[in-house]
């Protein structure tokens, strides 16, 4: 995980997604999933180039069945855009960086 890339989990969701002040993308994933271990360079990469302006989080599914659940995760990668607590964006599956940036770009 990257330096600007935080750790989501069960515990800390309310604070770090819903009561966040700026736009939060979280990236639900898997140590066992291929797909998931290919996109974590972009998500850093992106949690570098929005620093400040968008908060970017992984939450490992395995770790943390009941956010993953109450937001009916079911495919890794998904990648969840919050703003002011609430979806604003989904994104299932593996992504091009360039899709990631159109939907972040949506929120901003």
């Amino acid at each position: 995980m990257g330096a600007n890339t935080v750790e989501i989990t069960d515990t800390n969701f309310e604070s770090e997604v819903v009561k966040a002040s700026t736009p939060v993308l979280v990236d639900f994933w898997a140590a066992w999933c291929a797909p998931c271990r290919a996109l974590a360079p972009t998500i850093d990469s992106i949690a570098d180039e929005y620093k400040g302006r968008v908060k970017v989080g992984k939450l490992d599914v395995d770790r943390n069945r009941d956010i993953a659940h109450r937001y009916g995760v079911a495919r890794l990668p998904t990648l969840l855009l919050f703003k002011e607590g609430r979806v604003v964006a989904t994104i299932r599956g593996y992504a091009q960086k360039s899709e990631m940036v159109q939907m972040l770009r949506s929120a901003l």
